[in-house]
């Protein structure tokens, strides 16, 4: 990369700059033969040399698109004057996997958290109240209400008692895939390390049956997990009431265990990225890859997602995939959005979001290649399911749609024990029981959201700091974070609605 006061140049062979700043009409651009042609948002493209209609459009090297009519020096490029087109992608199965430089177990970075049973590590300390189907939904809000922090002040281990309530398991088809995914996101989250103690809450009638749930998932009742069905209890109230005293129970129990030093193998994020804008891949996204490749080389694991947000850059992870099942697995996943998206105008096949458009992003080629900077650089290790318990250690992928509570849903199910979210537009979105860190793509949003974004990588086109330097600041804070340091979501008390499970089939 680099750059002049006014404009970045992301890689030599591209035929497009991105304004570092507003540019006017015919301002002046030094490095570049031309005046600009027309205004030119922040963030957003103008031509670095002619691009004849019908010629691929290059940013990091990379085809974004086509000219959709003849582009001149100095031309603003976007949505008018660019069309997004399919071009032929060789997955080149591995071919630029990279031995990964492993830290030794003597100097492997550490963090506190709360060790289970298991074995497995918890950021976080929460008991959590599941729904088995919507109809319980406002029982066991009820029940979560009930423990304010004046009544939990007893159990200082705890950091709450979290209700998660969602909208189906009933009025669904079953067996169906969609009944499967939802049973598995539940039993995720049953099973998460961040949750000491797991009360799940049915109404009796439902497709999802909570014995038939906790039988099919493994899931063994006793002192910190427990189950209750309201038609069996008597109603609403007498439900509240046991509900209410079956946490107290538990949340001695919970509050029982302390923090310990453990290695940064066991943590586990999940990368998000929301209302990205033309800086994301330019900052935020590869800086938080910066910090993945540290934190693989740790030990630990970083979960790429949201499937169609890698739609035309998927060659760039099937390169790296440890073997030609999982690169194909990979494309396997992408084929069945294709289908499943047929037909729709939804990001998949082309349209990003309004804010996304502001930002700078033309199409969805436009935004992937920014999103896949996310993981970083070293081997595609796996391949998931929405919500399947990963397995593997270092960089995996977890199918998933690009909306982010559904996707950071999934992901906290599959066993993330925290979430990496980068912004460009600035986001409001927080998560339990694994607890979101947002990094901002540009200073003036981080400055306006302060108190929302937890880390500037607009320092980076400040030039207060390189990308490297960013990744070890990001790698430092998530230290910081999985011991106990609150984000700001979690200051502002964001969480308790973003659990979405994926709706994936028909309401009948």
């Amino acid at each position: 990369m680099s750059t002049t006061p006014h404009l970045i140049r992301l890689h030599a062979a591209d035929n497009v700059l991105i304004a570092k700043e507003p540019i006017a009409l015919g301002q002046a651009l030094p490095g570049l033969a031309a005046r600009a042609r027309a205004q030119v948002p922040a963030g957003h493209k103008i031509a670095a040399s002619r691009i004849a209609q019908g010629e691929p459009v290059r940013k990091y090297n990379a085809v974004i698109g086509v000219a959709g009519r003849d582009i001149e020096p100095g031309d603003y490029v976007h949505t008018h004057n660019l069309s997004l087109s399919e071009f032929d992608r060789d997955p080149g199965f591995g071919l630029d996997v990279r031995p990964v430089n492993y830290v030794s177990a003597a100097e492997q970075a550490t963090f506190q958290g709360y060790v289970r049973e298991d074995g497995r590590v918890g950021t976080r300390n929460f008991v959590g109240i599941l729904a088995s189907v919507n109809c319980s939904a406002t029982a066991i809000s009820r029940i979560a209400a009930h423990f304010t922090p004046e009544r939990l002040k007893d159990f200082p281990n705890v950091d709450g008692v979290v209700a998660f309530t969602q909208t189906t398991g009933c009025g669904m088809s079953s067996p169906s895939p969609h009944f499967d995914l939802l049973r598995r996101t539940l039993a995720g989250y049953a099973r998460h390390p961040n949750l000491a103690g797991v009360l799940v809450v049915g109404l009796g009638c439902e497709r999802n049956q909570v014995a038939d749930l906790m039988d099919s998932q493994g899931l063994q009742s006793g002192r910190l997990m427990r189950s209750m069905v309201m038609q069996d209890m008597g109603g609403t109230r007498v439900t509240i009431e046991a509900g209410i005293r079956a946490i107290e129970e538990m949340l001695p129990l919970a509050n029982a265990y302390q923090r310990q030093t453990v290695p940064a193998s066991h943590i586990s994020i999940g990368l998000q990225c929301g209302g990205s804008d033309g800086f994301s891949g330019i900052t935020a996204n590869p800086a938080l890859g910066e910090a993945m490749d540290i934190l693989v080389r740790h030990g630990g694991t970083a979960i790429l997602s949201e499937t169609p947000e890698i739609h035309g850059v998927e060659y760039m992870l099937t390169r790296r995939a440890v073997s030609p099942e999982v690169g194909q697995k990979l494309l396997d996943q992408l084929a069945w959005w294709a289908e499943y998206t047929r037909g729709h105008n939804g990001q998949f096949n082309g349209v990003v979001g309004p804010g996304n458009q502001a930002g700078g992003l033309a199409n969805i080629f436009e935004k992937s290649l920014g999103s896949a900077m996310k993981c970083g650089t070293t081997p595609l290790q796996g391949v998931y399911a929405y919500a399947e318990a990963i397995d593997r250690k270092g960089f995996v992928f977890m199918d998933s749609p690009g909306y982010d509570p559904v996707s950071a849903t999934g992901q906290i199910a599959s066993g993330a024990n925290l979430i990496c979210f980068t912004t460009g537009r600035g986001s409001m979105f927080g998560s339990k029981p694994a607890p979101t860190l947002k990094l901002a793509s540009n200073t003036p949003m981080y400055q306006r959201l302060s108190e929302d974004m937890d880390i500037n990588c607009g320092a980076i086109l400040d030039g207060e700091v390189d990308l490297p330097g960013m990744g070890q600041r990001i790698f430092e804070a998530i230290l910081r974070h999985a011991s106990g340091e609150r984000t700001k979501s979690e200051l502002l008390g964001l969480g308790d609605h973003e659990f979405v499970p994926w709706h994936l089939g028909i309401v009948s």
